[in-house]
């Protein structure tokens, strides 16, 4: 983890900035949001049945489904699951025999990403309260762990991604949308708030 960051305040702006999205999904922010954008990222046509409540506060980064589509039964974890999005276009890919769990650390999301659920009548969803570098779930426990935009904003990469390793069954995979940078943050970067939230 990168020396001299306040993990704390880093949370506290990052729950700032994504109820906003919650809370105002119409405001401008400095990266895309929406419906349009979801749909100019190509999205299934899953998209489609995802209520305006979810969507209208989506803010990925890019297309986690360009990897590939859910199977049937399956078993995802959608880390930082926003207002719901992806996790309910996962929920119709693997169906009622399947189990999709979205966790986030945003009340705000949360109570969309809950709503938007009831009024698409998936049954086989379920979201919970909690940070992705301390995942409450059992090992091995996940067939597919699917990602928009979330572990870039957090500074312990290789806890999160070890909490991946430990929930994931034996052959199950990963799914990011994400973003990266090619060349090193100076430390002043590494430090400044407003970089890791936007």
């Amino acid at each position: 983890m990168p020396a001299g960051i306040d993990v704390d305040l880093l949370k506290s702006e990052i729950k700032n900035t994504y109820a906003c999205v919650s809370q105002e999904p119409d405001r401008d922010f400095i990266f895309p949001t929406g419906r349009a954008w979801a749909q100019d990222l190509d999205y299934p046509p899953e998209l489609a049945n995802v209520p305006e409540a979810a969507v209208e506060s989506f803010a990925g980064v890019a297309n986690p489904w360009e990897i590939g589509r859910l199977s049937a039964g399956e078993r995802v974890l959608d880390l930082g699951c926003g207002a719901g999005t992806d996790t309910l276009v996962a929920a119709q890919m693997v169906g009622p025999e399947g189990s999709v769990t979205g966790i986030d650390m945003t009340p705000e999301m949360l109570a969309k990403a809950r709503r938007a659920a009831t009024e698409m009548r998936a049954t086989n969803v379920e979201f919970v309260e909690g940070e992705i570098e301390l995942l409450p779930f059992a090992d091995e426990s996940i067939d597919v762990v699917i990602s928009n935009g979330v572990i870039d904003l957090l500074p312990d990469k290789d806890t999160v991604f070890a909490e991946i390793y430990r929930v994931l069954c034996p052959g199950g995979r990963i799914q990011l949308a994400d973003v990266t940078i090619q060349q090193p943050v100076s430390q002043e970067g590494k430090r400044n708030i407003d970089l890791w939230t936007g």
